[in-house]
């Protein structure tokens, strides 16, 4: 399975982007997906993850109601819309599944296959 992110760049505090993850390899309809993200100097965080149907969502409590995660299962795609950006959601973002299980998970370490990241950027 390979997972390749898309859509970061730089952005002005209140701006927004989306974010893509390809996935080619494997069966994408019956994964867990995840979204992660890293700022300098400190750990990885989980921000959003969604089942296989897409039918349950759930989010950090940093990003609820800024954030909303989607899939396409027809494009094997997995979007992060972010709204209202914040200078602290400044991050490398990275998706991530769980090929062993439809259900998401807050634990990095539960997920299979990693994208390389997309760095978000959100000017003050």
């Amino acid at each position: 399975v390979q997972l390749q992110a898309s859509g970061g760049g730089l952005v002005q505090a209140g701006g927004s982007l989306r974010l893509a993850c390809a996935a080619s390899g494997g069966t994408f309809s019956r994964y867990g997906m995840g979204w992660f993200r890293q700022a300098p100097g400190k750990d990885r965080e989980f921000v959003a993850g969604i089942s296989l149907s897409g039918g349950t969502t759930d989010y950090a409590g940093s990003v609820k109601g800024r954030f909303t995660i989607s899939r396409d299962n027809a494009k094997n795609t997995v979007y992060l819309q972010l709204n209202s950006l914040k200078p602290e959601d400044t991050a490398v973002y990275y998706c991530a599944a769980r090929i062993r299980s439809g259900i998401y998970s807050r634990i990095s370490g539960r997920y299979d296959y990693w994208g390389q990241g997309t760095q978000v950027t959100v000017s003050s």
